[in-house]
């Protein structure tokens, strides 16, 4: 049986906003791989249906700005997209993952799409600039990972 690990999302004022379970994947170094469940209603996110019980493999990072969540509707196992949220480099202990967010996000869809989500939310944080600027670099890294994975797909068709 997977190990049970908590994960607990804050916002920049530390306060928590979200916490829920899942089940270790992986771990190599400083990157962490879990399996969780989607723990809220249904609803339309960006054109995606989100369903309670959706399965998302998620993967933190102690040394990124990052962490990126696939998507997996939860009756037919389809990949959904991606969901990355630009972060504080995660806190990784034995049970429990532990990330501050920093309100900038990157939705990408199953084609290769993507959008870049809040923005203004990300503008009006009250952040030093190099902490703007690493997020700012975390969001570029992320968009390149994504362009070079749809690149590769497409030159192996």
């Amino acid at each position: 049986m997977k190990k049970s690990i908590l994960v607990i999302k804050q916002n920049t004022d530390l306060q928590e906003t979200w916490r829920y379970q899942g089940r270790m994947v992986n771990k190599v170094g400083n990157e962490v791989t879990i399996e969780a469940k989607f723990n809220r209603k249904d609803y339309l996110f960006n054109g995606i249906m989100l369903k309670e019980g959706d399965t998302f493999v998620e993967t933190y990072y102690s040394d990124r700005w990052y962490n990126i969540f696939a998507m997996y509707d939860r009756d037919s196992s389809t990949l959904k997209g991606w969901y990355c949220n630009i972060t504080y480099p995660a806190e990784i202990s034995f049970n429990m993952i532990k990330y501050v967010d920093l309100a900038l996000d990157l939705l990408v869809r199953p084609d290769g799409e993507q959008i870049v989500l809040d923005r203004k939310e990300f503008e009006d944080l009250e952040l030093d600039e190099e902490t703007r600027q690493k997020a700012l670099a975390a969001l570029a890294e992320l968009q390149q990972l994504f362009r070079d994975k749809f690149d590769d797909l497409i030159t192996k068709s």
